[in-house]
Formats: structure tokens, C-alpha cells, sequence
């Protein structure tokens, strides 16, 4: 049940896409119990963001929703990775990237609550 949302201000091409989410759907086993047979990403690029106070650089957001909780090795080991992803496919610098993670109590699917 877990969610990765992507927004960056770098445009994705179609392979880059079918890049992270490969690496994304592995990286998402940081997480004890989390496969990427339940996750679902999306991906919103050519975003207009501006990072501090500048707009000429690429820059990501990543949001990242959980059902149910992760220890905080679990959420450092994530960050790492995930960064190391995003570098290395949208090369992207580390030091312009944000990662916010939610964690949530209540999950539907398919007309029911998990």
C-alpha cells in the first residue's frame, strides 16, 4: 500500500520512467513488509519549483505515504537510496532533493479498508 509521488522540475523520458520505477519498486523493500507488488508511483515532471530561492537547477520532491509505521533506520536507509536513484537516472544533486514520508492509519482498496 505504499505511494511514491515524484514531482521534479527535470523532464522524464519514457526509459527514465521504466528506470525508476524498477529501482523505486526494489527500493521500496527498505521498508520491512513493503513489495512493490502493492505500490503504486506516480511521476509529475517539468514541474515549476523554485529550491532555495533558485530556479535554474534541477530540483525533486518526493512524496512517500506508508500504511502503518517504519522504524527510523528504515526511513535513513530509504532517503539514501532514494536519492541515489533520482542522482543517477535524472542526475539530479543529492543536496536538491526533498524526501517527506507520511505515515497512515487508514488505507483503502478496492471498496474496503485495509
Amino acid at each position: 500500500m505504499p505511494h511514491i509521488n515524484l514531482k521534479t522540475t527535470a523532464a522524464i523520458t519514457s526509459s527514465q520512467e521504466t528506470e525508476l520505477k524498477s529501482k523505486l519498486g526494489k527500493a521500496i523493500e527498505c521498508f520491512s513488509g513493503k513489495t512493490e507488488s502493492w505500490l503504486m508511483i506516480s511521476f509529475d515532471d517539468n514541474c515549476r519549483v523554485w529550491f532555495k530561492g533558485d530556479n535554474t537547477k534541477n530540483t525533486a520532491m518526493i512524496e512517500i505515504q506508508l500504511l502503518g509505521h517504519a522504524s527510523n533506520s528504515e526511513y535513513d536507509n530509504m532517503t539514501e537510496v532514494v536519492c541515489d536513484i533520482v542522482n543517477s537516472v535524472l542526475n539530479i544533486p543529492k543536496d536538491r532533493i526533498y524526501i517527506k514520508y507520511e505515515e497512515c492509519e487508514h488505507w483503502g482498496w478496492n471498496g474496503r479498508n485495509f
